[in-house]
């Protein structure tokens, strides 16, 4: 189907602006529901982010914003260089690459894993008659290498466990070669080893220079990716912070958003946070 070549010898992101994704005073409202209200964000070539907040905050939503997948009550959205409202949002949402569990719980448990990471070459869940080639079948297998999951390449997405399943559809967010990757909560539901190694993985990723800019959403500190460069903090749908993550996940900003007084720490690059005693 593509002319894909060797990961290795392909850039992420040639061609994409300096500023790969902007919100200008964007909101959405559902049902009388503010989910987000006037967030201003701007995330540029080689940044890697990571988006904190609460249950309520309105991370899914900007999610849903930045993967072309959901239009704004208001504000303007411009992605990849094409603005919201004079682009096909389809065609758009094909240069983003995205894992998230509501992709994953669409995916049937009897397809195997490889079919799953070369499906989202054609955007669709589940393969039938699409036409693969030959370099499709060897990005695909390149892919699951770079999970540390070729060995398991024929077994059913049903069979495995969760954080394969998690690194099976990190691979399938890079196999169209996406301009923009989204991670949505990709270490939730994990257990401590299993998360200590996606989060090895993220890791190498996010140090890549050759890797898209990538956003990640989580609840919790301790799931930052060494590498990560900036932090958006959200708490009921509003901006809390934006900027360097030094800078954002510090104790009385996340404090400030999760409505709590935190006590944060930060070494080798990694954080903790817990609830202040006394």
């Amino acid at each position: 189907m593509s002319q894909a070549v060797p990961a290795l010898e392909r850039g992420y992101g040639r061609g994409v602006p300096d500023v790969v994704l902007s919100l200008s005073g964007v909101a959405v409202v559902r049902d009388g529901a503010t989910l987000l209200a006037d967030v201003d964000w701007t995330v540029r070539e080689g940044e890697r982010w990571v988006v904190l907040g609460p249950n309520g905050a309105g991370k899914t939503t900007l999610l849903q914003i930045a993967s072309a997948g959901l239009f704004p009550s208001r504000g303007r959205v411009e992605l990849l260089g094409e603005v919201f409202g004079q682009v096909d949002l389809g065609e758009l949402r094909t240069r983003v690459g995205l894992s998230s569990a509501s992709l994953s719980d669409r995916v049937p448990a009897h397809e195997r894993a490889r079919d799953v990471v070369i499906t989202a070459s054609y955007g669709v869940v589940g393969r039938w008659r699409e036409a693969y080639d030959a370099a499709d079948v060897d990005r695909a297998e390149d892919l699951m290498t770079r999970v540390g999951l070729r060995a398991f390449s024929d077994r059913r997405f049903g069979t495995l466990s969760e954080g394969e399943r998690k690194r099976v559809m990190l691979a399938r967010a890079l196999m169209t070669d996406p301009e923009l990757l989204l991670l949505d909560e990709p270490a939730a539901g994990l257990d401590l080893g299993a998360r200590e190694a996606l989060l090895r993985l993220l890791t190498r990723l996010a140090t890549d220079e050759d890797a898209p800019p990538t956003v990640l959403v989580t609840h919790h500190p301790e799931e930052v990716p060494v590498g990560t460069t900036h932090a958006l903090l959200l708490s009921r749908g509003r901006t809390v912070a934006a900027g360097p993550v030094d800078e954002v996940l510090t104790g009385p900003l996340l404090s400030r958003a999760f409505g709590l007084p935190l006590l944060v720490e930060q070494r080798d690059g990694r954080f903790t946070a817990r609830a202040q005693l006394g």
